[in-house]
């Protein structure tokens, strides 16, 4: 007779098995593709290949400007009905290549498509600012009527009774939600896997990870299986998969936007708040979904919302000298693991690109950035992993404890990510107490920040303060599963609560990104990233940089990276003329 440990084994993965088919089964028979062979690594061409869309479909879902698509859906050039099934089939030959996708709801995405393209052609007007535009959701944010598991085997069969408050905005702006998308189990790791759905691909190298937790959403848009996705961020997880995945994404200040009634994990922690932000193909698509939603009056709807209208004045950057003569600083390494070479040309790319621009560029120094990494991955791990046992506990599920897959594996798969260097293999469960002390010290380092950037009013040449920081959002591009084991470099941005862009800039090219030379390290996971660097392995993946503003600075930060995305494409263009 079975243990009862062998039981619950058996039930979860069970329940995984059926939940996994009941995904399949949702998949309308005619849209299924023959499968690349599996050795082909990059499949972004498929969806021109494998015959499942007409030209009209390639048409709609290769308009990659969200404004231009919206405009044609205002205008009834395209219907939301065809749109959406455009975008759906793209979606479900992304989901078959790359595993992104939890929830598929064809018909009920179909009907509210109707819905919307009915509302007008009867009264002549868009029914919102997104009327018609299809957006894709990932596994926090609850519809009702629909399950959301998050990746969990516990949270299977657990079907939402009411929407997240930013599915019932984006319903009133007009939008049409119409798929979830894959996460990572727990949330809290840079990749994409769990139990339930299995492992989330990159579409430009199936070998290499989609980052995470927003993989799913970083897969799906980079395949253009959605013009607009939305993510969540606690330590990077909508700036990882865009930087990976080459993607526009904005990651805002601690509750700007909406994230009551969304799932979580570790809900209850608050000195870190996550926060969520859509990932696009175009920096049009960021700034309409923000503007769309802070237009909506979310505090209405959500009391941690902060109630701060959408600014035109902080969008013409008014305390930013008009964004006539801005002062970028790069941060060329953060002190603890040096960036691999396609990041630095891409850092150089746009030195070299907002210098031409008629902006200046400086070195930023970074300051304090081991006391900072270390109280927020303490913060993080407060309560010792508690949280992740439980909701496992409840279906005999295992925690997963590495993202390395079981073959195939890659030869510097590191045995700990750098955190566990930093904080010790076993942390503890700390004490309310111990907790508000490491509360006390974040206030005091982003304080002590904030006076860093302030005193760099001295080196501009603006008389203000740095205008906005590049960096990388990782120290290497995409890389293989299992390891992404260094966040820092976007979870800075989360500590101090600087709101934070990522602009694609590049792709690795194995000529121009050669081997740099072997450098003093700053510790053994610095050396074991140096030694990860393969250009061959890399050639081909995207390239992406964060822009990094001030707490609550939105409209700033958007319009910051117009300009240096603007700056990108004016210097690519001369420089091929």
């Amino acid at each position: 007779m079975a243990s009862h440990s062998e039981t619950a084994l058996l039930d979860w993965r069970a329940r995984c098995k059926a939940k996994k088919q009941q995904q399949l089964d949702a998949i309308p028979k005619a849209w299924h593709i023959d499968p690349p062979p599996e050795h082909l690594f990059n499949v972004q061409h498929v969806p021109y290949a494998c015959g499942l869309l007409n030209p009209r479909e390639l048409e709609i879902t290769d308009t990659t400007d969200v404004h231009v698509l919206l405009a044609k859906l205002a205008a009834a050039e395209w219907s939301s009905v065809e749109v959406t099934t455009a975008f759906y089939k793209r979606a479900i030959v992304a989901q078959q290549l790359t595993n992104c996708l939890t929830e598929i709801f064809v018909e009920r995405a179909l009907q509210r498509a109707q819905e919307v393209d009915d509302y007008l052609r009867t009264t002549g007007k868009a029914m919102g600012p997104l009327h018609g535009l299809p957006i894709s959701l990932k596994d926090q944010f609850k519809i009702k009527g629909l399950e959301t598991t998050m990746g969990y085997a516990s949270w299977i069969g657990q079907v939402a009774d009411s929407d997240s408050v930013l599915t019932q905005i984006l319903y009133e702006c007009g939008a049409v939600p119409f798929v979830r998308t894959n996460v990572c189990q727990t949330l809290n790791w840079g990749e994409t896997f769990n139990h339930v759905f299995g492992r989330t691909t990159n579409p430009w190298n199936r070998y290499l990870t989609a980052g995470g937790s927003s993989g799913g959403e970083g897969a799906l848009v980079a395949m253009k299986g959605s013009p607009l996705g939305i993510g969540t961020d606690i330590g990077g997880s909508v700036r990882i998969p865009s930087a990976f995945c080459g993607l526009y994404t904005l990651r805002p200040s601690y509750e700007r936007l909406p994230y009551c009634g969304a799932v979580n994990s570790q809900e209850g922690q608050e000195s870190i708040s996550s926060v969520l932000g859509p990932m696009t193909n175009s920096i049009s698509g960021v700034k309409l979904f923000v503007k769309a939603v802070i237009d909506s009056k979310p505090w209405e709807k959500d009391p941690l919302v902060v109630r701060k209208e959408w600014s035109e004045k902080e969008y013409t950057l008014s305390e930013h000298g008009g964004g006539k003569k801005l002062c970028f600083a790069v941060m060329w390494d953060n002190g603890l693991l040096k960036p691999h070479p396609p990041l630095w040309r891409a850092m150089r790319m746009c030195k070299k690109a907002l210098e031409a621009a008629g902006h200046t560029v400086i070195d930023w120094q970074p300051y304090r950035m081991m006391e900072i990494f270390k109280n927020a991955e303490s913060i993080y791990c407060a309560d010792a992993g508690h949280d992740f046992r439980e909701v496992c506990r409840e279906a005999g599920e295992p925690v997963i404890q590495t993202m390395s897959p079981e073959t195939n594996k890659h030869e510097f798969a590191l045995d700990e990510p750098l955190v566990q260097s930093v904080l010790g293999p076993e942390q503890k469960m700390l004490t309310a107490w111990e907790l508000w002390q490491l509360h006390k010290e974040k206030r005091a380092l982003r304080k002590a920040q904030l006076d860093h950037w302030q005193a760099t009013r001295d080196t501009t040449g603006t008389g203000r303060p740095v205008d906005a920081i590049i960096s990388p959002a990782a120290p290497y591009v995409a890389p293989p599963h299992g390891l992404n084991n260094d966040y820092f470099y976007t979870t800075f941005c989360n500590a101090m609560d600087y709101t934070t862009s990522v602009v694609p800039v590049t792709f690795v090219d194995e000529e121009l990104d050669r081997p740099a030379l072997p450098h003093e390290f700053y510790n053994r996971h610095d050396k074991a990233n140096y030694e990860l660097y393969d250009p061959k392995l890399f050639h081909g993946a995207p390239v992406g940089l964060q822009v990094i503003g001030r707490t609550q600075e939105e409209e700033a930060v958007i319009a910051m990276t117009e300009i240096l995305d603007k700056a990108l494409k004016t210097y690519d263009t001369a420089e091929r003329e």
